[in-house]
């Protein structure tokens, strides 16, 4: 139903997906926040000067949704006060309705929806179909840039629950843990970010883009809780998702933190087949000489390249 200010709202809570009539009908007060992002590729900043949903703020995801890359990963959670300060840039407020858009079947804007929720904000959404919706929808775009927002949010970490390597490892074994990447990536077939190719071992392939229609929209409740189901959702204790855009470790430690030797698997989850060779030793070095990323495919102790 709505509550009337262009938020759906489902037994009393705020649903996570706005429509673009409702955005379109949202009061003036609503904080739009660009979130677009290319795993890769340059930041949308340019994208967003060549025209935008009126009134939306950009936020860049490797510098305000993101530490910088380091030991803690490829993208370690943003020091609290940087992603505050960038939040409060783009007029979000502790009771503000935010609404969250990006180019890339959501990723960015996942990401972005779920450390506000992680950060204490409950009133936030994704725009369903992102900006190519807004679009084919026939909405104006604008090339004027409003001024930094006034906001008052402060953020307030762990209203959502977040897991280490290890607690993934564990998951993996005892329950369902999902790998929201690409199925190529998954399979170890190819890997153009990191330096490992394959999945953690026992991580079940579930793509992000299945949970897509043809349109770029989400899928219905009803399709999407089969589709979980038939990925075991329906009968294990507990689920969690290894997604590079969407699932950040925490502290200060990336989303995709399987390094120090921890071995990747290239084999579904009860698939039969040779098992991964051992990892060779590191080579000898001399005293103070850095250690290099060992060219196993299945042991990462490196940390990742910057980006998605």
């Amino acid at each position: 139903m709505s509550t009337g200010g262009g938020a759906t709202a489902h037994n009393g809570r705020m649903e996570p997906i706005v429509s673009v009539v409702e955005l379109a009908a949202a009061p003036a007060t609503t904080a739009v926040l660009d979130v677009r992002y290319r795993m890769g590729g340059p930041p949308g900043a340019g994208e967003y000067a060549k025209g935008h949903i009126p009134g939306a703020r950009y936020v860049d995801l490797d510098t305000a949704l993101a530490a910088p890359p380091g030991t803690g990963g490829r993208h370690p959670l943003p020091d609290p006060e940087v992603f505050g300060a960038a939040m409060r840039a783009a007029g979000v407020s502790r009771h503000t309705d935010v609404v969250l858009y990006d180019d890339w079947n959501g990723w960015g804007s996942a990401r972005a929806w779920w450390l506000l929720r992680w950060a204490g904000h409950e009133r936030v959404r994704v725009l369903d179909g992102g900006l190519a919706a807004w679009r084919a929808a026939g909405r104006p775009l604008s090339t004027e840039e409003p001024p930094p927002g006034d906001g008052d949010f402060t953020p307030e970490p762990g209203s959502l629950p977040v897991l280490d390597a290890d607690g993934a490892a564990a998951l993996a074994r005892r329950g369902l843990l999902l790998d929201a990447r690409a199925g190529e990536r998954y399979r170890g077939e190819t890997e153009p970010i990191d330096p490992a190719a394959g999945h953690i071992p026992g991580a079940v392939s579930a793509p992000t883009v299945d949970t897509l229609g043809p349109d770029g929209r989400f899928r219905s409740a009803a399709d999407l809780a089969g589709h979980f189901a038939a990925l075991g959702a329906a009968r294990a204790p507990r689920s969690a998702s290894t997604a590079a855009r969407a699932s950040p470790r925490p502290t200060n430690s990336s989303p995709w933190p399987w390094r120090g030797c921890r071995r990747l698997s290239t084999s579904a989850p009860g698939a039969s087949g040779p098992p991964t060779p051992p990892a060779p030793s590191p080579p000898a070095r001399s005293p103070g000489e850095a250690a290099s990323p060992p060219a196993h495919p299945g042991c990462v102790s490196a940390p990742p390249a910057p980006g998605e």
